[in-house]
């Protein structure tokens, strides 16, 4: 019956065909899969690096604080201070050029597992300008498409085809191979270790102030500000104690920028303390605490997270 089978297929061209097509769609799928498996099963073995700490945040953190935000975040809230004032756990969740999207994917996740008490959320100047940029940022979240459903949504935001593209396992990872290798060798050891999320800077800043001349409106993204808005609304129903800081820059604002005095506003309208440092004296005329324009280091996030616990625990 086999060699009937198949001598009808030879003789019928389009059957043929379409027996080739099939075998070589086979052959892509179990190629697809078995590397993107591999890849899958490597990058979660990872135990240090920005991939760690983005699994480790949504997966296992159990802190009492968590700080959310950009690269800002990371570098602007110690958590010795957190920890000495409030004596309770933290954990810094915020990531290198990700913004409110990530921030937003990053809450649903973590609660689906537990409610921090406190959650401090690190905007930034132009949070919610509409650029293109900040939807191929959204690929960082492309490996936990498959295990965490409840960010579905904010991952298809990166294109009309996301969740067709993201038949294939090979995918999430196209651009992460070079940094998985690294992270499953010895070289692994010599990436700059964290402090529960925290990354100190330790340059100390040597150049005069910049002053921002940038327009003070500009074409805003609604659906960052709905993300935002959705943020502030996941933690009050999960009874989580939210504030909003802008932490600082040493730049000099003639005005105050448009997504900060937005997001002032939203907070506002849901009663959420809101605290804007980007323009404070104390920190633009001082650029030792700074190791960047837009960074603080070590030293100015010790003061800033000082100001930050004290707001906190005096409530004004």
């Amino acid at each position: 019956m086999l060699d009937t089978i198949i001598y009808n297929i030879k003789k019928n061209p389009y059957r043929l065909f379409l027996a080739k097509f099939i075998i070589f769609l086979s052959i892509v799928f179990i190629i697809d899969f078995t590397i993107g498996s591999l890849l899958n099963y490597f990058y979660f073995k990872q135990k240090s690096g920005y991939e760690y700490r983005t699994t480790y945040s949504l997966e296992k953190t159990q802190a009492d604080v968590l700080i959310f935000g950009s690269s800002r975040a990371n570098h602007h809230y110690r958590p010795d201070i957190f920890e000495d004032r409030l004596n309770m756990t933290y954990y810094n969740v915020g990531r290198d050029g990700n913004f409110i999207f990530y921030h937003y994917a990053m809450l649903k996740g973590i609660l689906e597992r537990y409610a921090p008490k406190i959650i401090v959320l690190d905007l930034v100047k132009e949070e919610f300008r509409k650029n293109s940029n900040s939807y191929d940022r959204i690929a960082t979240l492309l490996p936990y498409y498959d295990s965490h459903p409840e960010i579905r949504s904010i991952i298809e935001l990166k294109s009309h085809y996301e969740k067709y593209k993201l038949f294939s396992k090979i995918y999430p990872f196209n651009s992460l191979i070079l940094k998985i290798s690294i992270a499953n060798t010895d070289f692994n050891k010599k990436r700059s270790p964290d402090i529960k999320g925290y990354i100190p800077k330790t340059r100390t800043w040597d150049q005069p102030i910049t002053y921002d001349t940038t327009d003070v409106r500009y074409e805003l993204d609604n659906k960052k500000i709905e993300m935002y808005e959705d943020f502030i609304k996941d933690c009050n129903k999960a009874g989580i104690k939210l504030y909003v800081f802008v932490s600082p820059y040493f730049i000099k604002l003639n005005h105050t920028d448009y997504s900060i005095a937005i997001g002032g506003e939203i907070a506002k309208k849901y009663n959420i303390k809101f605290y804007d440092y980007s323009n404070d004296s104390l920190f633009t005329s001082n650029r030792s605490l700074f190791d960047d324009m837009v960074h603080l280091n070590h030293g100015g996030a010790k003061v800033f997270t000082d100001l930050v616990v004290d707001r906190i625990l005096n409530g004004n």
